[in-house]
Parts: C-alpha cells; sequence; structure tokens
C-alpha cells in the first residue's frame, strides 16, 4: 500500500481551522474538512477533530494525503471532441446521450472510460475511482463542456473557483410554446423536485 504525502507548514492566519489550513496550502476548504473528518490532520501535536474550531495563527499543522484512490473504470476507445487541452486539465464537449461517470445502469461508454482512454490513465484522482478527473457534472440528456482535472492540482483550483462562484456558467434551453414575458430573470433555488426525484425543479425559498 502506498503511504501518505504529509504537507507540514504553519498557519499564515487565525480564524476557523479549515478556512486557515486552506490559506496556508493549496487544498480547498471542503477537502481539508473531509480530511479532518479522516483524523489526518494534527495541529501542533493534537488530533484535529473539528474544522470550525478556532486557531490563533502561528500553529504548526500536519496533513496526510491519502494516495489516490486505483482506477476502477475500464479506459475505452471512444471519440471525444476536446476544444483544450494542457498538461493539466482538459475542456471537452460532451455529446447529448454521454453519462459523464459509470453508475448502476451505466458502467461503460462513459466519458470517464474514454477519457481514461484519451489521457492514458493520467487523470486526477482525488474522486476516487469512478469519477476520475471529474470535477463537477451536467446530465446525460445535456450536451456542453466540461473542465477535466488531468492533475491534483488542477482539481483543487478548479473545485475550489466553483465553490466560491469565481467561474462563470452559461445555459441554454430549447422551451415548447410562447414564453410570457419573452425575457426576464429567473431567480429561485434549484433542487431535487418534490413531486418526481428523477428531476430537478425551482424550490420555496423556506424549503
Amino acid at each position: 500500500m502506498a503511504e501518505a504525502d504529509i504537507i507540514t507548514g504553519k498557519l499564515a492566519s487565525g480564524g476557523r481551522l479549515d478556512k486557515a489550513l486552506a490559506d496556508a496550502t493549496e487544498l480547498s476548504r471542503e477537502r481539508i474538512k473531509g480530511l479532518i473528518a479522516a483524523g489526518a490532520v494534527t495541529i501542533g501535536k493534537t488530533l484535529a477533530r473539528s474544522a470550525s474550531a478556532k486557531v490563533q495563527g502561528e500553529e504548526r499543522f500536519a496533513i496526510a494525503l491519502p494516495p489516490p484512490e486505483p482506477l476502477a473504470a475500464l479506459a475505452q476507445d471512444i471519440p471525444l471532441d476536446i476544444v483544450f487541452e494542457d498538461t493539466h486539465l482538459l475542456v471537452v464537449d460532451k455529446p447529448a446521450g454521454m453519462v459523464v461517470h459509470p453508475a448502476a445502469g451505466n458502467q461503460d461508454g462513459t466519458l470517464v472510460n474514454a477519457l481514461l482512454h484519451h489521457c492514458a490513465g493520467r487523470l486526477s484522482g482525488i474522486n476516487g475511482i469512478a469519477r476520475p478527473g471529474i470535477v463537477h457534472r451536467i446530465d446525460k440528456d445535456t450536451s456542453g463542456l466540461l473542465v477535466v482535472a488531468k492533475s491534483d492540482a488542477a482539481h483543487e483550483g478548479l473545485a475550489r473557483q466553483f465553490a466560491d462562484h469565481s467561474i462563470t456558467r452559461r445555459y441554454l434551453a430549447v422551451c415548447a410554446g410562447h414564453p410570457a414575458p419573452p425575457a426576464g430573470t429567473i431567480a429561485g433555488r434549484i433542487g431535487r423536485s418534490v413531486h418526481d426525484r428523477k428531476k430537478m425543479a425551482v424550490l420555496p425559498a423556506d424549503t
């Protein structure tokens, strides 16, 4: 079994532990929360137990990063429309009808299977064996651009940008009939429909 990588250093700021660690490393706050929950973070000689614990700054820390999980999905030679690629990431135009990652009922023929072949396995392992390189997703029947991480550093950076909404996403939709008014802004919470769990809906603000 591969050994974990150890990140050590000194906290540069005080306040919440997860934010202070994010400021002192290149890890996202969500990744840090998971590592704290897994017992992989120590402050001084004490095991960190809460992401919201208060720190003063200047404390020494150590984070044990587990090795990436081995890739379980099979590489498949499926054509991809790559619109950008470098050593850290790629942008792929996913066609409608393609599932992003293997899951029940879709064990192969997915974008991940195609990416494993195209990248020869060189994908971020942060999301584990089922979703290597996948930072965000779009539904099977939706087409559009997906950013895929080839390195863990790129995955962390992209996840951070999605979390703080510094990445702008735009969608085009086709609707039936004649909307009235023909233009406007929809503001609301989008989530799983309470009437049909397979669909998304605009939810009331208080649910």
